[in-house]
């Protein structure tokens, strides 16, 4: 059992690298993972919409049903705060690249 959460743990922070990067098929299979509480984390809806969104906006159609289908079981409020937080991950990323030149 340990190490298949080890395995799960390992997975999710590996799409974290991915998904910092921008990668389309990492935002998804963390949105997955969220919407199903699979790789070692538990359910969050919240989380859920934030990774199909930035799915969606890479190009993802599959991230986009995801997301609407996991936006049936939200409120306004917990949609708003998804949006948020993808958002604030856009920013966050895109600040990334410049914060390595400048500590080069």
């Amino acid at each position: 059992m340990a190490n298949s959460l080890k395995s799960a743990q390992y997975l999710i922070e590996s799409r974290l690298l991915d998904a910092a990067r921008g990668d389309a098929n990492a935002y998804f299979d963390l949105g997955i993972a969220f919407s199903t509480g699979s790789g070692g984390v538990d359910v969050d809806l919240i989380q859920a919409h934030k990774w199909f969104n930035l799915a969606a906006l890479g190009g993802s159609r599959e991230g986009q049903q995801c997301r609407a289908d996991v936006s049936s079981e939200m409120s306004r409020d917990e949609i708003a705060e998804a949006q948020r937080q993808a958002r604030a991950w856009l920013d966050e990323t895109a600040r990334r690249p410049a914060a390595r030149r400048f500590a080069a």
